[in-house]
């Protein structure tokens, strides 16, 4: 490894910024005593001596006295003492604001030590799409929980180019996404092909077949998700292909609302697999139906910045999310 000139810059790199981490948290508590900040925050929001003692785990005079040599240290009075009652003077008040923003930024600073010494005991913040997440994860998400019991896992739910946004303003660590994106920014990982049913009611011509041709779909009406789900465009493009056309009337918000509406007998739709498969609960009046030959699908993958300290570990979380069960994306 250490003969690698990648590996041996990444550690470098990584190191560095732990130590600049370290460094700001010095510099706070070298100035101020961050002992006496958290002290004097919960006595600030307790507005009790005792109480915020208790809540700090140490004995009222200690308490005080470390909100004295804060006092002190600051050369301004925080706390107005007055017999069974706490009043912060106006500076104390704006004091305890700022304190409270410092301490969540040294909060932040550590987390961030932590997760770049070992990514696995820190937080992984990910993003994925409407129409995917609530099939996917269920099936991934206790995986993740044997293998990096330690691991926070930050789930965002967002339209793709959402995602994308947010993946370039550093908000998310990685996004799932289906392919084709066109950002030379990101690194990608291939997860998997996910075929399209046709989902019909009941009472429906095409719901008489065991299996449907492309070529069966040429003059329906298909119902589509409204603009901004890339499951809409999927569909459209099969509807170029298979000489269909969407209903005009009708815009979905989610992939529960199209399947609802074919059971209403609005009109036949496409359904991702998983979004069909257990724990989904059959629909009645919804048939579904497989494609002959190669099904219409998308690809899925993970996506990351290319210049994320995490990407190693992004990787091996790609690897459980692609390492499903081969019956839950049969048709």
């Amino acid at each position: 490894m250490w003969q690698d000139p990648k590996a041996r810059q990444k550690l470098i790199t990584l190191t560095r910024q732990i130590i600049q981490a370290l460094n700001i948290v010095n510099v706070y508590t070298k100035q101020v005593n961050f002992r006496a900040l958290q002290y004097f925050v919960t006595l600030a929001d307790l507005r009790h001596f005792s109480r915020a003692a208790d809540a700090c785990f140490v004995s009222q005079p200690t308490l005080s006295t470390q909100i004295k040599k804060l006092e002190q240290e600051l050369g301004v009075q925080l706390v107005e003492r007055a017999p069974r009652k706490v009043m912060l003077t106006p500076v104390g008040q704006e004091v305890a604001e700022r304190a409270r923003s410092v301490l969540r930024d040294l909060e932040q600073i550590k987390a961030l030590t932590r997760r770049a010494i070992d990514p696995t005991a820190g937080t992984l913040r990910l993003g994925l799409f409407p129409t995917l997440a609530p099939y996917l994860l269920p099936h991934v998400v206790p995986q993740l929980r044997n293998r990096y019991p330690q691991l926070q896992l930050q789930l965002f739910e967002e339209k793709t180019a959402d995602i994308l946004t947010m993946l370039q303003q550093g908000k998310l660590d990685a996004g799932i996404l289906a392919q084709p994106i066109d950002d030379e920014s990101l690194h990608s990982e291939e997860l998997f092909t996910e075929p399209f049913l046709a989902a019909m009611p009941e009472h429906h011509p095409l719901a008489r077949r065991n299996r449907i041709h492309m070529e069966d779909l040429r003059g329906e009406e298909l119902l589509l998700l409204e603009d901004g789900h890339c499951l809409r465009d999927q569909a459209l493009e099969v509807c170029q292909l298979a000489g269909a056309h969407e209903k005009v009337d009708f815009h979905a918000t989610s992939i529960e609302t199209l399947r609802h509406m074919v059971a209403a007998n609005v009109g036949i739709t496409l359904m991702p697999v998983l979004a069909v498969k257990p724990p989904i609960s059959p629909t009645g009046n919804l048939v579904l139906r497989q494609f002959a030959g190669i099904p219409p699908s998308r690809q899925l993958a993970m996506f990351w910045r290319k210049s994320s300290a995490l990407g190693d570990f992004i990787r091996e979380i790609s690897a459980v999310f692609s390492d499903l069960p081969s019956q839950l994306l049969s048709t």
